[in-house]
């Protein structure tokens, strides 16, 4: 026992007490004992920061009684000098981005859940922790509770990263588990979501893959030690989603999912994108329903490794805080830091066009000689081959369903170009990439 450094009480600033906030609260109170006895001190919760004093909160008012100090003043949070680490949890840019940078430059650790912040400026942050030998911690910034920041920034450290390919968002995942499991359109599975508070009243962040870009962005970032940001994300939403295409993907053994892909391309740069996508049945993802989220890695001695779990929610996202709390107090009781940013690879990011990925293409062409010799003339001319071909007659018109081999997604989005020219295609009604496996 001799050994043990010296026990002494870490101070707590929160930033934020909404869903996330409260729940790290009264968690960090709750578990007060088995918190400090793992790591290694007392941590007391001092301060919290809220926008409305005015706004009933009742679960921080035994806080208050026991001492805690609720203030809409932040900035008196973050300079206090009694206090050790910070946490933020309030979302967004800005404050949280010169709060951040406020404690990190006065000497306190961070533990932050702010995706959108770290995808637009981690650059900034990380620099501003290292230049001031404090930690700044991230877990709960990605997928909730899941553990995949630790695992790839620490687990897989000493391993090759290829691929990472993740449903990272909640909300998205909902809809379109309602929409192939109960036949509904878009539109009604989005109110359901609203009803249930899983969508946001302005869901644009989430629908149209903003949330999952910037996630993206930092898994891409750990998983390929080069620096990342959320403008080199290419993005699609789900909006434009419908009823027909969950229908043919139920058809061909598929369900649709919003992905997030990081994923090294053949001369050693970085692809990183966010779309919907055809994901075969036998692939682990395809199982993952409602508004879970699921992480699938592929490394080149570890091979293929899934993360799952909970993405959000107050309780299950305070769990991954706390978890970043008391790795930063064990260092701080030993005088260590955790690791910083890796970025030494500096690899390029390739653009969207040249990424590898396959298509499925749904045609509504005139039923007569010729159409299929005409359409696979395009897919020919510019190099893109056919894997599979459907057919449905409908009178004088039918319907092709299509889905290619992998091609350039330049090449891909061409081949589509021609085809909307042919006089014996009517339209295209939907394209949809494909990932994940083979039909």
């Amino acid at each position: 026992m001799g050994n043990e450094p010296a026990k002494r009480s870490l101070a707590i600033g929160l930033l934020g007490a909404g869903s996330v906030g409260s729940s790290v609260a009264a968690q960090l109170v709750a578990g007060h004992d088995d918190l400090a006895a793992r790591a290694g001190t007392n941590l007391v919760l001092k301060s919290v920061a809220v926008s409305d004093a005015k706004k009933a909160r009742p679960e921080l008012e035994r806080l208050v009684k026991s001492g805690v100090l609720v203030t809409v003043d932040a900035n008196a949070v973050v300079s206090d000098p009694a206090i050790d680490v910070i946490i933020e949890v309030i979302g967004g840019i800005e404050p949280a981005r010169t709060l951040i940078l406020a404690a990190l430059n006065s000497g306190k650790s961070v533990v932050t859940a702010n995706k959108a912040l770290l995808a637009q400026h981690g650059g900034e942050l990380f620099e501003a922790a290292a230049n001031n030998n404090v930690d700044l911690y991230f877990e709960a910034a990605v997928a909730g509770a899941i553990p995949i920041i630790r695992p790839l920034r620490d687990s897989l450290a000493g391993d090759h990263v290829a691929r990472v390919m993740g449903i990272v968002n909640g909300t998205t995942n909902y809809i379109l588990s309602q929409m192939s499991n109960h036949d509904i359109s878009f539109e009604s599975a989005l109110k359901e979501a609203q009803a249930l508070g899983y969508a946001e009243a302005d869901p644009t962040a989430d629908i149209e893959g903003f949330d999952a870009a910037a996630k993206a962005s930092i898994l891409a970032s750990l998983a390929f030690h080069s620096r990342v940001s959320g403008s080199d994300v290419y993005r699609e939403g789900i909006s434009g989603i419908t009823s027909d295409i969950v229908r043919i993907a139920t058809e061909m053994e598929h369900v649709v999912k919003l992905l997030a892909i990081a994923e090294l391309t053949r001369d050693g740069r970085i692809a990183v994108r966010v779309h919907p996508a055809l994901v075969p049945n036998s692939h682990p993802l395809a199982a993952v329903r409602d508004s879970f989220n699921a992480v699938f890695v592929e490394a080149e001695a570890a091979g293929e490794l899934m993360f799952y779990g909970r993405g959000a929610g107050g309780a299950p996202t305070a769990s991954a805080v706390l978890g970043d709390l008391v790795a930063v107090a064990r260092h701080k009781v030993i005088g260590g830091l955790g690791p910083k940013e890796s970025t030494y690879a500096e690899r390029e990011i390739a653009p969207m066009g040249q990424t590898m990925t396959r298509y499925l293409i749904r045609l509504n062409v005139n039923d007569r000689p010729g159409v299929l010799a005409s359409v696979a003339n395009v897919f020919s001319s510019h190099s893109v081959s056919i894997q599979t071909v459907r057919q449905d007659g409908r009178g004088a018109q039918a319907e092709l369903i299509v889905v290619t081999h992998t091609a350039t997604d330049a090449a891909l989005a061409e081949t589509v170009a021609g085809l909307r020219k042919l006089d014996t295609v009517r339209s295209v009604e939907s394209v949809i990439r494909v990932e994940g496996g083979n039909f």
